[in-house]
């Protein structure tokens, strides 16, 4: 069954744009060291959707919607000395992080930003608007799924 996602990035980091630029439009989410959104990444299947949203950004606002193309895999970063996202607890024996790979579907015409979103009917309960949530990634309710595309014009197969 399809499942619907948030996946934020900064663009600073790696934007929309970098993914659109990215060999065959799709790339590793690695980095991920939050548990509860490893959790997330682990429960995501091949071909679940998300939305691609830039946070740290002016304004943060959902720009995109990627694919899942690969389920989750051991974030083989966490081994690197020397990689910004490496974790000396974790090892090929044990691997504590994983990362999944996703592919661009669709580049926003009309971004959604955060404050378009605050006060939309349907989106009251969104992860994304919680005060204080921070998850990097985090679940999608298919009614809320359904009211963003509405609003930012997109259509995709499958959603």
């Amino acid at each position: 069954m399809l499942a619907y996602w948030l996946l934020k990035s900064e663009p600073s980091a790696f934007s929309i744009e970098d993914l659109a630029r990215s060999p065959k439009r799709t790339t590793c989410w690695e980095g991920v060291r939050n548990y509860q959104a490893r959790n997330f990444l682990r429960s995501m299947s091949v071909s679940d959707l998300a939305f691609f949203y830039h946070s740290n950004a002016d304004p943060p606002a959902i720009v995109g919607i990627v694919e899942v193309v690969k389920a989750a895999y051991p974030d083989h970063y966490a081994w690197q000395p020397g990689s910004r996202y490496f974790d000396d607890k974790s090892s090929e024996q044990n691997p504590r992080w994983v990362m999944i790979d996703v592919r661009l579907k669709q580049v926003l015409h009309a971004p959604c930003s955060l404050e378009s979103l605050r006060g939309v009917k349907g989106l009251e309960n969104m992860e994304l608007l919680r005060k204080g949530s921070r998850l990097s990634v985090q679940p999608v309710r298919k009614s809320e799924w359904e009211i963003i595309m509405r609003l930012s014009g997109a259509k995709i197969r499958g959603s």
